[in-house]
């Protein structure tokens, strides 16, 4: 057996020779292994993180290696249509995504990369991740009538606090909130969630009583530590009703700078066969769930509505202008950027954008943009655009 890993495979010649193979998806799949790895590595320029799929997991066996990794591949392009699919559009509309043929699918790839590989004569696996057109993506969901979101949130930091027998409880061996949520899968989403260790410094940081009353300072001090913007407090209550089942109230609150701040109480209620252990992990797992969906819902493309705002745009030298410009041309609600005047340290720009102010600032915070009012500038200009250094910037200069 053999195994590569970090492998950028080629799709772009499979269209010069589609006349010659059975299918669209076939050529893409195998041209890609002929001509073998593309000398890029990483995400590729202007392609959002929402469009790539990681860790595709596939397993075929045939009569040959090329047969097995032939289908292995074609699965594994259609199952990661449908992450990305998914990741995009509210649970709501799940039911209601297209159904695309194989050799379409192929079509919207823009690159596959084998992230670990194994064959032998008669079989394949391997992972693999997936990175599609953006603008294909959004031409197939908007041709089928599906609103979708693409703004990936900043990763936050989830502080599970456990409040039972009158205790709050948070890196306690006794908090199974806690523990239930180390075995969610998190950070697949457009709202990505880190769990911290709770070693020594994460103890030191803050306690349950502190996260539990939403101590800014302690959850910025915790939350810079791991490179994450912000925090989201999960805070359960453990109970039970009346014919005695075990009860869950969450009460999920944000913290961070791009934050709206708001609570939301969710009830969880044993089922007839259910017990606590499995009441707990079943509400964390759509905790979880509720927070991507919460986030996913605010950030709806809004097509049918448009706004222009005139901005001075600030910043230190022509690196900060250029990494401005650029994040600019990346965001789908920013329909154009032109040059109203341009000195050495701020322009005048008019933004054309989709949607409304407040979710135009929010996609811009995403992307260390900061939108703000305006104070003392120039006459027409009501608003400031900033670069901002991210937490993980912040971090790596101390």
């Amino acid at each position: 057996m053999t195994q590569r890993a970090s492998a950028n495979w080629r799709f772009a010649a499979h269209c010069r020779v589609r006349a010659f193979v059975r299918s669209g998806a076939l050529a893409a799949v195998l041209l890609a292994l002929v001509f073998g790895p593309s000398p890029a590595s990483g995400q590729p320029a202007g392609v959002p993180s929402a469009f790539t799929v990681r860790d595709v997991a596939v397993d075929r066996t045939a009569a040959t290696a090329a047969a097995a990794r032939e289908g292995a591949l074609i699965e594994g392009q259609r199952v990661a249509l449908r992450r990305v699919l998914e990741r995009l559009t509210p649970r709501a509309e799940h039911r209601r995504l297209p159904a695309v043929s194989d050799a379409r699918i192929a079509d919207l790839i823009e690159n596959l990369e084998v992230q670990e590989e194994r064959t032998s004569t008669v079989r394949y696996i391997a992972t693999l991740t997936f990175r599609f057109r953006a603008a294909e993506i959004r031409t197939l969901l908007r041709n089928a009538g599906i609103p979708f979101a693409e703004t990936a949130a900043k990763p936050a930091l989830v502080l599970p606090v456990l409040r039972r027998d009158g205790l709050l409880l948070l890196w306690d061996e006794q908090n199974v909130w806690r523990e239930a949520w180390n075995r969610v899968t998190l950070g697949s989403g457009l709202a990505p969630l880190v769990l911290p260790r709770a070693d020594l410094a994460d103890i030191s940081d803050i306690n349950a009583v502190q996260a539990s009353r939403g101590d800014d300072r302690r959850i910025a001090s915790v939350a810079g530590r791991y490179g994450v913007d912000g925090a989201v407090v999960a805070e359960a209550t453990l109970d039970h009703n009346t014919a005695g089942r075990p009860v869950l109230q969450v009460a999920v609150s944000r913290y961070g700078a791009a934050s709206t701040e708001q609570t939301v109480l969710e009830s969880y209620a044993a089922d007839a066969n259910e017990d606590e252990a499995a009441l707990i992990q079943r509400a964390a797992a759509a905790t979880a769930r509720a927070i991507e969906e919460r986030w996913k819902n605010e950030q709806l493309l809004q097509f049918g509505r448009e706004g222009k705002i005139t901005v001075l745009v600030s910043y230190a030298d022509i690196r900060d202008w250029v990494a401005i410009q650029r994040r600019l041309g990346e965001m789908t609600q920013v329909r154009s950027s032109d040059i109203v005047t341009l000195a050495k340290s701020e322009a005048v720009v008019s933004l054309s954008y989709i949607g409304d102010d407040s979710q135009l600032r929010l996609a811009l915070a995403q992307r260390d943009l900061d939108l703000s009012p305006a104070v003392g500038t120039l006459a027409g200009v009501d608003w400031r655009l900033t670069l901002v250094p991210s937490a993980s910037v912040v971090r790596q200069r101390r």
